[in-house]
Order: C-alpha cells, then sequence, then structure tokens
C-alpha cells in the first residue's frame, strides 16, 4: 500500500506492543503509529481520530474485548479491527469476528510478512464492507423511494379511476339529458312544420306574398331545427348502444338516386353541378336502408355547405370481397391534414368561433363514423385546403347480425337469396361503363 496508515494498537503489554511496533517498522509500510494500553483509552482515541486499522489484544485489563468492539460498533466507530490472541484463543476470536472484528492473529505468529498481510487483508475487506453498506444503503433509499413512488402513483391512479367514474357518469346523464330533451323538442317542432305546411296549402286561404315568404321560412327553419335535434338524438343513442340497425334488402342505386334528388335544390341554389357515378354490376345490398340515407344525407349536406362554386359527384362501386364503396366528392374550401385527426370528434368543428360561416351541431361526422362503425366499414377522407374533399365508405354488401344486434330472420335470409340470385343474373354483364350510362338513363 503507498498511502500512509493511521494504526492503533491496543495492549497492555509494552513488550507485545514493542514487538508489533517492531515488525510493522520492517514490513515496509508507511504508517503513523498510536498506542493504548486499555479499553478505555481506545474508545477515546477511536473517537477522536481517524485510524485506518486497529490491532487489539485480546485480554485487556479493563474490558473483554466483546464488549470494547460493541461499544464501538454502538458508537457508529467504523474500521478494521484485528484481534491480536494468545495459543489456544482462536475459538474465541472467531466469536469476535462474528460481532464485528474482520481478522484476528496469533502472538505467537506476529512477524513483518504476516503483520503485513493481515494488514493489507483487514483494510480491502473493511474497505468493501464499506462499499457494500453504502450500495446497500444506496439500494435501500431506491427501493424506499420506489415505494414512495408506487404509492403516490397507485394514489394517483385510484384519483383518475374516480375521476372516470365521474366522468362516466356525466357523460350517461348527458345522453339521457340530451335524448329526453331532443324527445321532447321533436313534438313541438314537429307541430310547427304541420302547421307551416297547412298554412301553405291553397284550401286553406290564400296569402299575401309576404304572408307566403314567412311562413315558409318558418317552414324551412323548423326543418333546419328538426334536422339538429334528430342528429342530437341519434348521437345520444349512440353513445348509449341504443340505436339499433334495421337490415333489409334494398337497392342502394335507388337510395342514391332518391337522395340527390332531395339535395338537388340546395345544389341548384349554389348553381353546383351535381353528378352520380355508378360502377355497379348488382346494386342490390342488405343494409338499413333509412341509415345509409342519412350518411348519404350528412355527406352531401357538408359538400354541399362547404362548397361555393364547382362540382359534387356521388359515386358508387364494386369492391373485391363482397363489399361496395361509396364516395363523396367536392370542389369545396377543403380540410387541412392537422385537422383530420378532429374531424370526426363529436360537437367538433373545423371552425369553434361563435362567429363561424359554416354553423352546424358538429355531430353529422361523428354519427357517419358510428354507423359505418356499426356496418363493419370503413370510412376514409381525401382532403387539400382550397381544393376539395373526397369521402370515401367502404362497406359490406350484406351487414351481419352481430353488427345491427337483429338476429338474422328468415327474411334475412331469403334476401341472401335473392341476392345470390341476382347475382347470377350479372355474371356476364356488358362493359362497366356501359352497364352505368344505360342504369342511369333508366333511372332518369
Amino acid at each position: 500500500m503507498d498511502e500512509k496508515l493511521k494504526i492503533l494498537v491496543v495492549d497492555d503489554d509494552e513488550v507485545e506492543r514493542m514487538a508489533i511496533r517492531r515488525a510493522l517498522d520492517n514490513s515496509g509500510v508507511r504508517m503513523e503509529l498510536s498506542e493504548v494500553n486499555n479499553g478505555h483509552s481506545a474508545i477515546s482515541a477511536l473517537r477522536n481520530n481517524k485510524f485506518d486499522c486497529a490491532f487489539i489484544d485480546y485480554r485487556l485489563p479493563d474490558q473483554d474485548t466483546l464488549t470494547l468492539i460493541k461499544t464501538l460498533y454502538s458508537l457508529n466507530i467504523k474500521i478494521p479491527l484485528v484481534v491480536l490472541t494468545s495459543q489456544g484463543d482462536e475459538q474465541v476470536a472467531v466469536e469476535l469476528m462474528k460481532v464485528g472484528a474482520v481478522d484476528y492473529l496469533s502472538k505467537s505468529r506476529v512477524s513483518a510478512e504476516t503483520l503485513a498481510q493481515v494488514l493489507r487483508h483487514a483494510i480491502r475487506v473493511h474497505r468493501a464492507e464499506m462499499q457494500a453498506a453504502i450500495a446497500y444503503q444506496q439500494l435501500r433509499e431506491s427501493h424506499e423511494q420506489l415505494i414512495r413512488k408506487n404509492q403516490e402513483l397507485e394514489r394517483q391512479r385510484q384519483q383518475i379511476q374516480i375521476q372516470n367514474l365521474k366522468l362516466l357518469e356525466a357523460s350517461r346523464l348527458k345522453s339521457q339529458f340530451l335524448a329526453t330533451m331532443s324527445h321532447e323538442l321533436r313534438t313541438p317542432m314537429n307541430a310547427i312544420i304541420g302547421f307551416s305546411q297547412i298554412l301553405l296549402r291553397p284550401k286553406f286561404g290564400s296569402l299575401t306574398g309576404q304572408q307566403t315568404d314567412m311562413v315558409e321560412r318558418i317552414l324551412n327553419n323548423g326543418k333546419h331545427l328538426l334536422m339538429l335535434v334528430n342528429e342530437v338524438l341519434d348521437f345520444s343513442r349512440l353513445e348509449e348502444g341504443q340505436l339499433e340497425l334495421k337490415p333489409e334488402l334494398v337497392d342502394l342505386a335507388k337510395i342514391i338516386n332518391t337522395v340527390v334528388g332531395e339535395m338537388s335544390s340546395l345544389a341548384e341554389a349554389k348553381k353546383l353541378s351535381l353528378i352520380i357515378n355508378f360502377n355497379l354490376q348488382n346494386p342490390l345490398i342488405v343494409n338499413d336502408p333509412s341509415r345509409i340515407k342519412q350518411i348519404l344525407i350528412n355527406l352531401l349536406s357538408n359538400a354541399i355547405k362547404f362548397t361555393e362554386s364547382g362540382s359534387i359527384w356521388v359515386e358508387a362501386k364494386d369492391l373485391p370481397g363482397n363489399r361496395v364503396a361509396i364516395a363523396v366528392k367536392d370542389t369545396g374550401i377543403g380540410i387541412a391534414s392537422k385537422d383530420f385527426k378532429h374531424i370526426f370528434e363529436a360537437f367538433r368543428q373545423v371552425d369553434q368561433s361563435i362567429t363561424r360561416k359554416y354553423p352546424g351541431t358538429g355531430l353529422g361526422l361523428a354519427i357517419i363514423e358510428s354507423l359505418v362503425q356499426m356496418m363493419n366499414g370503413k370510412i376514409f377522407l381525401e382532403s387539400e385546403l382550397g381544393v376539395g374533399s373526397i369521402f370515401t365508405i367502404e362497406l359490406p354488401k350484406q351487414i351481419s347480425s352481430s353488427n345491427s344486434s337483429v338476429p338474422k330472420s328468415s327474411v334475412q335470409m331469403e334476401n341472401q337469396q335473392m341476392i345470390n340470385s341476382t347475382q347470377r343474373l350479372h355474371q356476364s354483364p356488358p362493359k362497366s361503363n356501359q352497364s352505368s350510362n344505360k342504369y342511369q338513363k333508366l333511372k332518369r
């Protein structure tokens, strides 16, 4: 060892202390040696000075070494302790090592070589024990810190769980309130619409031009308000899981033509072209016609609302895997890519301000997405600001009973048989474009 060591020798025999001093001098160890002759002096020296090692005689005049070692450890004095024993005291020395001594050495074996070897070994063992103790303490502190963090995380988890339960209850109450209010609002709104239509009938008396205009405004605003109420009611039913699909055999092309016909007046008012393109070998599908119509009305309403000039296309085509795609394309204002992830959120619109140009509840696309998911379908969005948007819906040609919560009845089985037989009749159709154009002419 190159460093200078401070060593304490505790022995009441001057001759034995001299022998240890001589052996340490001859060992070549750089040291500063201190000597005391009893246990109390040893305690005082060790409390007031820092030593690297202490050699302690097993038999001290004022107290036994076992008591001395326990006293040192009770005072948190931790240094390498080497017990010096007489012949035959080895078993006692082993017991002393169990309570804190690092090593022992028989006085009959004291020499420069053995003393240096024992000294180095004692210091190495003690330093290793100190490092292990420090590491253990750090590990213990880390463990306690982890326990505290886990307790804090558990407390936060419980708080989050409580908040989630409160939010779920609030959401349930909100949905229940919306459903109740929507239902209650529908009755007076239907009455307003009904009486407005009666007033416009000639047999109930003629109205002046100004009166007719006012009643028509009442009627149009009533219909618009009823549409908003219906959206809220449908959304609350979807949230509560109370809305069910009622699948039946329907003609998809006929539904599209009907919806486009109903929406054409809105498009004409803005001088927009409304174009239909079919590429269907067989337009028959099994689905809920009212919900398919609702999806198309919402998509077309949005397309017309957000398009100031240009055209709107409604396209339907067959897909592999007995599926069908319906797309609504417009040349409107478009949607920024950063808003794609929010566009299907309930009550969410790109412009959330109260002075926004385009009004609405912000439920249309959320309802569409929920209905498409119920039908085991997918919805895709392509859009570019200033260019336009394309909403594409992919649906199975026959929704399963699990999607609609309606058991497959004999009627549905008959519908499937009708689809299969119709598909056999269309196995050798003319080219798709010719078929499409011919079908359009028949519909018109």
